[in-house]
């Protein structure tokens, strides 16, 4: 026998093909309620129809079942559909489940269902299901030419690569201001509707991370250096008068940028706290969100004993604290209720603020893509606070075991992250519940989210707390498929894309199948070796997301000037090139013909810069996440840039569906816009490197 389900939100469909040993077998439907476990079923030999009342939902199940082949005798094949149709009328976020349940021979496993579409979307599908039901020789529906599969394939997309602290603003840090809303309009009118930003959290200030927002000091707050002054100005939080003078236009110096903005956006709380109204109301409501309360309470705790104390690490701190004494814990919170009050009030404005930027951006039709890394900073909220889950020494409470990857192309001597691993048997014991709050907390961020190091789920590089480098480690088992399926659980689908890179072994791809995330492809890593590398084009897949380089990666222009002559030779004969004038674009240009659905760029290569622009370096601590874009209005002049990507999106069918691109137009434009840059003796792209170059952070590396 063999069985195939889809959950579609109409309903589910299975269909069977077993030697049946009577033409009239009997199949038990099942359905149960997650409140209250009730249970209808009913034998359907024909059609059948049957309803239950529960505490919490009523369900309507009614089956029909369609023969293609008729039995005689007990050796016949008998094949057949089932079309169940659930409605469920004031479920009140319950879900209702088929359970798993054996009759006979056949074998009706778990799956979701979710409600009814709406009753015209039910009466397309029904009509779909009768065409496919329509016998050999018999007349299809009239409009059965209609039927366009590309009309509903899924839609091919692009989108940009730009973190927030990238942005351009007035006070030495990218925002969430008007800035972020000016790009979003460029992305949506260059026909991207894709925007990816790395991780939202604050960067750790105390382990020489250097703003890195892959060192985070806590997993679920968000950075309040990217909070807006302006914005808080238009709110009534700040005066005019508060806001500091303008910061020339330089890579971002984060211990400069939290000097300048820490008090502003203190005091900006300290009003929100003092005011009446309904942004006061918000803040409450905020708080009390069980959603966000599971994990605010304890990071502002945190945050109030490790800033009274000042020291580095908090397992340096008294033992009563440390080993969170619950009378010690009652006092702090007592003695430090204002600076609880307080920093709370600076976690709303960033929620505040970037809600905003969110709603803006689901309003253009983009999908705001996240990034989470797969490890959380030693000295934080979410380790002290859950200390049994992570590998801690039990006497010091400081990282037994931490992370890192062993050598490779980035390092001789590994990576050495040195963030504690978890203790995956003590997690499963509650179903992963401090990774479901974390998932959640992501869902509401974003529409989609990257998770980073996805290997370390299947298989992990763990390295003694000790270690200097990465180097002596050893493998280790990660939760795998029971971690993924313990999340669909308690949270529902997630959207997930699987940072696949490095060491990719077989049960690490397994497990990006397990749960249908797409992972991703490199242009830089295509070029190193033969036709069987995964990152070349022709091996992309179509659920993959491809980048010309990533934020780890040096720019298009930068690898370009390092690459080796054989490197050079492969681009060129794979591409077609013959020119090098504008690699980055020809790099951008084969991310984008790519059969996967998505492609990312990163905004430097759509600027072509060279790698003083480049993001991060991995294996290094300083020097890192500082590059800006440009100067306040620098997204109204990057209109031949527009033009070009937009034409790419249109000619390789990454265009929203009904956008139309005018190519003759768009051509005589970019030709003319092309003619004008030339003629300025300082483009716009390298006036940004030249201002960036002539202010540069003091921990800038050369």
């Amino acid at each position: 026998m063999t069985m195939a389900s889809s959950a579609a939100s109409l309903g589910v469909i299975f269909n069977f093909s077993d030697r049946c040993p009577s033409p009239s077998f009997s199949l038990l439907a099942v359905a149960a309620c997650d409140k209250c476990m009730a249970i209808s079923s009913s034998s359907n030999k024909s059609s059948s129809s049957s309803s239950i009342t529960c505490s919490s939902f009523s369900l309507q199940l009614g089956c029909r079942k369609f023969c293609t082949a008729a039995a005689s005798s007990s050796s016949s094949s008998v094949s057949s559909s089932f079309v169940c149709k659930f409605s469920v009328p004031n479920c009140g976020g319950t879900r209702a489940r088929r359970s798993g349940l054996k009759l006979g021979n056949l074998m009706v496993c778990s799956a979701t269902l979710s409600p009814l579409k709406s009753a015209r979307k039910e009466q397309e599908e029904e009509e779909g299901m009768k065409q496919q039901l329509v016998r050999v020789g018999e007349e299809l529906p009239e409009d059965y030419v209609k039927d366009d599969p590309s009309k509903t394939a899924p839609q091919r997309r692009c989108g940009i690569l730009l973190h927030p602290s990238s942005l351009p603003g007035s006070y030495g840090i990218g925002e969430m201001g008007h800035e972020a809303f000016a790009f979003l309009d460029w992305l949506k009118a260059t026909g991207c509707r894709v925007w990816q930003v790395l991780p939202l959290v604050p960067p750790g200030r105390k382990g020489g991370e250097d703003g890195s927002p892959y060192a985070g000091s806590d997993a679920n707050c968000g950075n309040t250096l990217l909070i807006s002054l302006e914005s808080l100005v238009a709110d009534r939080l700040l005066e005019k008068s508060d806001l500091p003078k303008v910061v020339p236009l330089a890579r971002v110096d984060f211990t400069a940028v939290a000097e300048i903005k820490d008090p502003l956006i203190v005091k900006a709380a300290r009003n929100l706290v003092k005011s009446k109204g309904p942004l006061r109301e918000r803040m409450e409501s905020f708080r009390k969100d069980p959603r966000i309360s599971v994990w605010l309470e304890e990071a502002a705790l945190f945050a109030a004993i490790d800033n009274a104390l000042g020291l580095q690490f908090w397992w340096e701190w008294p033992a009563a604290l440390r080993n969170r004494d619950p009378a010690a814990l009652e006092k702090a919170r007592k003695t430090h209720e204002e600076f609880i009050l307080i920093f709370i009030a600076q976690q709303f404005l960033f929620q505040y603020q970037w809600q905003e930027v969110h709603s803006y951006a689901t309003k253009l039709g983009i999908k705001i893509v996240g990034d989470m890394p797969i490890y959380v900073g030693g000295h934080s909220a979410d380790v002290w606070a859950n200390q049994s889950m992570f590998a801690l020494d039990p006497d010091t409470r400081a990282p037994s075991m931490v992370s890192g990857v062993p050598p490779d192309a980035f390092s001789a001597t590994g990576q050495l992250w040195g963030s504690p691993l978890y203790n995956w048997k003590v997690m499963a014991e509650d179903r992963y519940t401090w990774w479901a709050n974390r998932m959640r907390r992501a869902v509401e961020l974003y529409d989609e989210f990257r998770i980073d190091h996805f290997r370390g789920l299947a298989g992990y590089w763990a390295i003694e707390g000790t270690a200097t480098t990465a180097m002596n480690g050893k493998w280790e088992a990660g939760p795998r498929e029971d971690f993924f399926d313990a999340i669909r659980e308690a949270v529902g689908k997630v959207d997930i894309i699987a940072e696949d890179l490095g060491v990719i072994t077989g049960d690490v791809v397994a497990l990006r199948k397990h749960i249908k995330a797409p992972g991703m492809a490199v242009l830089q890593f295509a070029f190193g070796s033969n036709s069987r590398n995964p990152h070349l084009p022709h091996n992309h897949e179509v659920d993959q997301v491809v980048y010309p380089g990533t934020h780890d990666n040096d720019t298009v222009v930068g690898w370009w000037e390092k690459a080796s002559m054989t490197e050079r030779h492969r681009v060129q004969r794979y591409l077609r090139m013959e020119e090098d004038d504008d690699v980055h674009w020809e790099f951008i240009r084969c991310s984008i013909a790519s059969v996967a659905r998505t492609t990312i760029i990163p905004m430097q290569d759509i600027l072509g810069l060279d790698n003083d622009a480049r993001m991060n370096t991995p294996a290094t601590q300083a020097g890192n996440w500082g590059w800006r874009v440009g100067e306040s209005g620098i997204f109204s002049k990057l209109k031949v840039e527009k033009l070009k990507l937009r034409g790419l999106l249109d000619e390789f069918n990454r265009l929203p569906r009904g956008e139309k691109f005018v190519e003759e137009k768009a051509e005589s434009k970019l030709k003319q816009l092309v003619v004008e840059e030339k003629a300025d003796s300082k483009p716009k792209q390298l006036v940004v490197e030249e201002k960036q170059k002539s202010n540069p952070s003091k921990h800038e590396i050369k």
